[in-house]
């Protein structure tokens, strides 16, 4: 069985880590780098870099940060934010990253997904999907881009199922209704996502504590059906250790890698 993965998720704007609640009133948590080896020491199976203002400023000096990230961890890492062209992928993969999230680049230029997985390969290609619950009385969740400010009025679940198609090997999606309340992951939204593609899905947006991540990696009929949990603030904050959650986890019965293993 695929083990689950635990996957820290660094937001960077002007070179420093920062938090928020919806997406708005960001707050500072650290230098990037600094948090990286953190959690590559402490046992987190990958790490996830994004740029959140790269796409409505113009995409700042991300490969520095790749390139220092790359000489400082041992452990995966995707980079997002900005990326609009096979050029910029090319980029930052030569830097260091192993692989990169494509979100607004991607709705805009769909081939950019096929032009990316058929010269990288499908596992580096990421499709970062932000999605909001319909507030129309209809059921379903409409895709956002620019950092959330955006609607494209695109099915999320459809959009997922396309960009697969298109060569995504990987799809990180966030709930923005979710995003920073600690509230818990929207499972329902999750669970749609996983179950409509082939490809691992990573929960993002909500976690409160150990109880909602596990409820995301669960494949149950209630569960989120999730190959992965994304966390920033319980992390940031010192709430959990990715040791303490591991360990949960791992006697809830839900496979992950144990620390032990851990080169």
């Amino acid at each position: 069985m695929v083990a689950k993965r635990i996957i820290p998720c660094l937001d960077v704007a002007d070179g420093r880590v920062v938090k928020g609640v919806n997406f708005v009133g960001l707050r500072d948590a650290g230098d990037p780098v600094e948090l990286a080896c953190r959690y590559s020491a402490s046992g987190a199976d990958e790490l996830v870099f994004l740029d959140i203002a790269a796409s409505h400023q113009g995409r700042a000096t991300l490969v520095d940060l790749v390139r220092r990230t790359a000489d400082a961890v041992t452990i995966p890492f995707t980079v997002g934010g900005g990326i609009s062209s096979v050029e910029g992928i090319t980029e930052l993969l030569r830097a260091g990253a192993d692989k990169v999230s494509l979100n607004s680049s991607a709705v805009r230029d769909p081939d950019l997904v096929a032009r990316g997985a058929e010269r990288f390969g499908c596992q580096c290609i990421v499709v970062a999907i932000d999605a909001r619950a319909r507030d129309n009385g209809q059921p379903g969740w409409d895709v956002y881009v620019k950092g959330g400010r955006e609607n494209t009025g695109l099915d999320a679940v459809a959009w997922a199922q396309r960009v697969v198609a298109l060569g995504a090997g990987e799809i990180l999606l966030t709930s923005m209704d979710g995003d920073g309340t600690q509230a818990g992951y929207a499972l329902e939204l999750t669970r749609a996502v996983a179950d409509a593609v082939e490809v691992p899905v990573i929960a993002s947006g909500g976690a409160g504590c150990i109880d909602h991540i596990a409820a995301a990696l669960d494949a149950g009929p209630a569960g989120g059906h999730a190959s992965a949990a994304l966390l920033a603030s319980l992390l940031h904050d010192g709430v959990l250790t990715v040791e303490q959650i591991k360990g949960d986890l791992l006697g809830r019965g839900l496979p992950v890698r144990p620390l032990a293993t851990l080169c």
